[in-house]
């Protein structure tokens, strides 16, 4: 009898920045595949929550047309309390976001799911704490118009100039990027995927 080809790596996010951390790790999956959702907030649902919520349905949605490969879903969410930031599309969304993160603190909360075949599932949510150096009206304009913080959740991107203005971060670096490389790998072992 043919042995099964062992399963493909199927990243279900069209971020650059997911794919380039994975590859940081000797991982490149065999396809990327972004995943169609709807990622409004239900009422009352807290950051942790729809984070969580968010992976586990994107890795679901993907894993539905995928279902003999392991799939890999990810969300973040920013966090100023019980508000959650909102990924910037306009320059003013920018100027927003980064008005709310000056001078305080934040989290950004990243979750990570996994989908095996046969459906078994297991997900993470890795919070990290930040805090904000309190910003110009020249700091936060420069910003927005450099284009940087576009569809970034809360409008900015640690990875690049905004790395600038944060004072102190606790937590993981790379799930501010977007996905925790320790949790992510420690998932995918967790369900048996082994990279070729």
């Amino acid at each position: 009898m043919p042995a099964h080809p062992p399963p493909r790596l199927v990243l279900a996010s069209a971020s650059p920045r997911r794919l380039d951390l994975l590859r940081q790790v000797g991982l490149t999956p065999d396809l990327v595949v972004a995943a169609e959702i709807d990622e409004t907030p239900h009422p009352k649902e807290t950051p942790r929550r729809l984070a969580e919520r968010l992976a586990r349905e994107k890795a679901q949605a993907v894993a539905a047309a995928h279902p003999l490969d392991v799939v890999l879903a990810a969300d973040t969410v920013v966090a100023v309390g019980r508000r959650v930031l909102p990924k910037a599309e306009t320059e003013d969304q920018v100027r927003e976001c980064l008005g709310l993160l000056s001078g305080r603190a934040h989290r950004v909360l990243t979750a990570v799911a996994v989908r095996a075949p046969g459906g078994r599932s297991a997900a993470r949510l890795v919070e990290t704490r930040l805090h904000v150096k309190r910003l110009t009206e020249a700091e936060i304009e420069a910003y927005a118009a450099g284009g940087e913080g576009l569809g970034k959740a809360g409008g900015y991107a640690i990875q690049g100039r905004a790395g600038g203005f944060v004072m102190d971060i606790s937590g993981s670096y790379p799930a501010v990027v977007g996905l925790p490389l320790y949790e992510t790998l420690s998932l995918l072992g967790g369900v048996g995927y082994r990279a070729p």
